[in-house]
């Protein structure tokens, strides 16, 4: 077993870093993620430091702070709000004697709780062993094996405990990539599948918690766990939708966003993450109550970036404006008359006589029917038609020309302009 893991209920003393540079990393956030994984909380110590300390992040004089308030509370667990690099997390245990975890481990955490299919498990399992390559050093470096070679004294020493279980874990993380490479080409697949027969898909993503399960089972009639707690849906789920004008689309929610979500996590779920990213809409869902609301939306379109999914067109859902005492705008458009934003609340059901009719005018102007003609030599090009859009007509001129008509999405329509382009 690589992951030295919490127990669920480990009495638990957070030391939360005031950082000044983000106006996500709050103390309240620390603490949901601390009971999204079922930990006991027993209190917090604050620190505030513009440069963590290289060994121990916090300084001497709160060091000796924690482990005076983690002795008097009896605690089994330290969590810190904010990363710790390998060596200042062995450090901290090694001074207050108990197990320490950062933010990132707490996250995994979760994460490994909540995973239920095969893929998520494999998705979570392989960032956890990325996470926990540099950090198994623990307790392990007294456990050298047997000399090696041919009588005592005669071979160097055998292999550590901490290399074999580093040699183990490298052979782990391939054979999880190589399982999680087939199911990327297995959703590849699906995807193509769904683009010839023209079936749209509507991707939810948004910061954690801010409702996206709860306007999935709305919109789909479906089933999803949703909890008032963070990351409380994680497996990938796909469900058919009915539309006005544009018919049948597929809807699919995800992993819920948060601030400086862990890289590998990003690397683990790219398999579930590029249904966003190759997602014909995006539906941005949106807390409309919380007080940091700006930021949130601005973390969210940051993974997006990462995620390479920043030029797929957005409806921003202002979703719980139930709990809002100002007055709002139902829906807003920008300067050309395309919905912009909409407001709802998956509680009462306020916008949802709209919300199904904004999508579907969005899908529609995503749309193009145009006709492009092509030279006799330029197969290559015929070829990415097929792929890109639906021929809805092919014809011959005398000169060998073709003639086809397309009908085709507008991000595609870019795509074959470039292969056009260079004959």
């Amino acid at each position: 077993m690589f992951f030295d893991r919490p127990d669920k209920g480990s009495r638990t003393l957070i030391v939360y870093v005031r950082n000044d540079q983000s106006e996500l990393a709050t103390l309240e956030e620390i603490q949901e993620l601390a009971l999204s994984a079922e930990l006991q909380l027993l209190g917090h110590v604050e620190s505030a430091r513009r440069e963590p300390h290289p060994k121990t992040f916090v300084g001497e004089g709160k060091l000796a702070e924690i482990l005076e308030v983690s002795q008097s509370l009896d605690a089994q667990l330290v969590l810190f709000s904010e990363d710790l690099s390998p060596a200042q997390e062995r450090n901290l245990e090694g001074a207050l004697n108990r197990r320490v975890l950062s933010r990132t481990g707490l996250i995994l955490e979760i994460f490994a709780q909540r995973a239920r299919t095969h893929e998520g498990q494999l998705q979570v399992e392989l960032a956890q062993i990325q996470h926990s390559a540099s950090r198994l050093v623990r307790g392990w470096t007294h456990l050298d094996r047997q000399r090696g070679g041919m009588g005592a004294g005669l071979g160097g020493a055998g292999e550590t405990q901490l290399e074999a279980d580093q040699r183990l874990l490298a052979a782990r993380r391939k054979k999880l990539s190589e399982r999680l490479a087939r199911v990327r080409r297995q959703r590849a697949q699906s995807r193509r599948s769904r683009k010839r027969s023209e079936t749209p898909t509507i991707a939810l993503a948004g910061y954690t918690n801010a409702g996206k399960s709860s306007l999935f089972n709305r919109l789909t009639q479906g089933e999803v766990y949703a909890a008032d707690q963070l990351f409380a849906t994680l497996d990938p789920t796909l469900r058919q939708l009915n539309l006005p004008v544009v018919g049948r689309a597929i809807l699919s929610d995800t992993v819920g966003f948060i601030r400086d979500l862990p890289h590998a996590l990003v690397e683990a779920f790219k398999a579930t993450l590029e249904e966003v990213a190759e997602a014909d809409l995006i539906l941005h869902v949106v807390d409309a109550a919380a007080p940091d609301l700006d930021a949130r939306i601005q973390e969210v379109n940051d993974v997006l970036i990462e995620i390479g999914a920043e030029s797929v067109p957005q409806l921003l859902v202002y979703n719980k404006v139930d709990a809002l005492h100002e007055p709002f705008q139902a829906l807003t458009r920008n300067r050309a008359g395309l919905p912009t934003a909409i407001a709802t609340s998956c509680l009462t059901g306020f916008g949802f006589d709209l919300i199904e009719q904004t999508i579907a005018e969005l899908l529609a102007d995503q749309v193009i029917e145009t006709t492009v003609l092509l030279a006799p030599h330029q197969g290559l090009a015929r070829a990415r038609c097929f792929e890109l859009a639906e021929v809805r007509e092919e014809s011959a001129n005398e000169a060998g020309e073709i003639s086809l008509r397309l009908r085709i999405e507008k991000k595609n329509m870019a795509r074959l302009e470039t292969v056009l382009a260079t004959g």
